[in-house]
């Protein structure tokens, strides 16, 4: 549960873990999803999405007897959260370094109510406040989309 929790011991890198893993987020997505991104991979991307959620909750819950309440080794919300932030957004390296810029600002300042949702309890408490860091990254993205000339 540790490697998986840690992103194959991204985690363990004291600092910057979390971007680290944020970055392999964006990696693998590009890897999986960068060829023609048409209806069949958006329900892929989304079944993926919430597979790496539960993975993290359920995952959270366990490592957390042992490393305490949201350790910085607990690198996996950081992949969920990038995820969400690349949902239905083109598979294009500028929205994938934008959507990584977005989720990392959402993710470290926490604004918006986003620090709350580290209060919940074990994996969920891990959890959620990367998802909603992604769902914010991922709004905001989706307007510069919008208007991009």
């Amino acid at each position: 549960m540790k490697l998986i929790a840690s992103i194959f011991g991204i985690g363990y890198i004291r600092k910057g873990g979390g971007t680290v893993a944020a970055a392999f987020a964006v990696l693998m997505w590009w890897l999986l999803f960068g060829y023609a991104f048409n209806t069949p991979q958006h329900l892929w991307a989304i079944v993926l999405t919430v597979a790496v959620t539960a993975l993290g909750v359920w995952v959270g819950n366990i490592v957390e007897a042992d490393w305490g309440k949201d350790s910085y080794r607990v690198v996996i919300d950081e992949v969920a959260g990038m995820f969400i932030t690349l949902l239905f957004v083109p598979v294009d390296w500028k929205w994938l370094l934008i959507g990584f810029v977005l989720f990392r600002f959402f993710d470290i300042a926490k604004p918006l109510f986003i620090r709350r949702l580290e209060a919940w309890k074990g994996g969920w408490g891990v959890m959620m406040d990367d998802v909603l860091a992604g769902i914010y990254a991922n709004i905001v993205l989706q307007i510069i989309i919008f208007f991009w000339p």
